[in-house]
This record gives C-alpha cells, structure tokens and sequence, in this order.
C-alpha cells in the first residue's frame, strides 16, 4: 500500500475532458458542426441514421451528441449576463477560423481581445449550446 493520493499517482493520467450535449436530432447536428465548424463525425452509433450518439472531432477537440427526442436546451443566459458557455476550445489559428465564419448568423460575440490577453469568439449552435474559441 502508499501513501501517495490516488489521484496524484504516476501511473495516472487524464487525457481529456469531452463535453456532451443533448440533442433531439444527432445526425443533424452532427452536419451542422462539420459544414459550419469543420468538425468530422468521429463515430456514431447505432451505424446508421438516426443515431443514439456521435463522436464529433477535430484536431484535438472533441464534442460527443447524444439523442433525447424532443430536447429543448434552456436559456438560462439571462441568469448570468457576464456570459454562459457550453464549451470553451482553445486553439491556435482563432483569428483565422474566425475570419472563415465572420458574418455568419451563428456567430454569438464578434472576435475580441479579453484583459487576460486571450483572443475570443463565440458561436451559438442549431441547438443552442454556446461555444467559445479563443487563443493566441
């Protein structure tokens, strides 16, 4: 036995944190993070259409759909006007991704620069989750 924390033990590592979202039509939302965002359909299951879940990837990111028919997100934004978001990706190349969705009716908060230093955007998804991608 050790004296050593299982959660700081060697042996251990945490590789990522995905975030889930609920949604009442996976393939479609599935669509509309590849044509609008460049995400790549990673996986789903069952195989085909409709689906339970999918695995939504690119570069580095992850984002994993679940299906509940029906779902309606709610909009809890008005409780907290400092901001809420869904998921924040970090990445190289934001002011580039954002120059390529500039002027789309998705895009929540226009590209700017934070007082931590960080450059940021926001897009709000068919489903409306909010995600934030900042860098640089």
């Amino acid at each position: 036995m050790t004296d050593t924390p299982t959660a700081i033990r060697a042996d251990i590592e945490i590789k990522a944190a995905v975030p889930t979202f609920l949604v009442p039509d996976v393939a479609g939302t599935a669509r509309w993070y590849s044509e609008h965002l460049g995400f790549r359909t990673a996986g789903t299951f069952p195989k085909h259409a409709p689906y339970a879940y999918a695995s939504l990837q690119r570069d580095g990111a992850e984002i994993m759909l679940l299906s509940l028919a029906g779902y309606e997100k709610p909009d809890l934004s008005a409780r907290r006007p400092e901001g809420l978001w869904d998921a924040y990706v970090r990445m190289r190349g934001v002011h580039a991704l954002y120059d390529a969705v500039r002027g789309e009716p998705f895009v929540h908060m226009s590209l700017k620069q934070q007082p931590y230093g960080d450059w940021e955007f926001e897009v709000r998804d068919p489903n409306g989750y909010v995600l934030v991608f900042g860098g640089e």
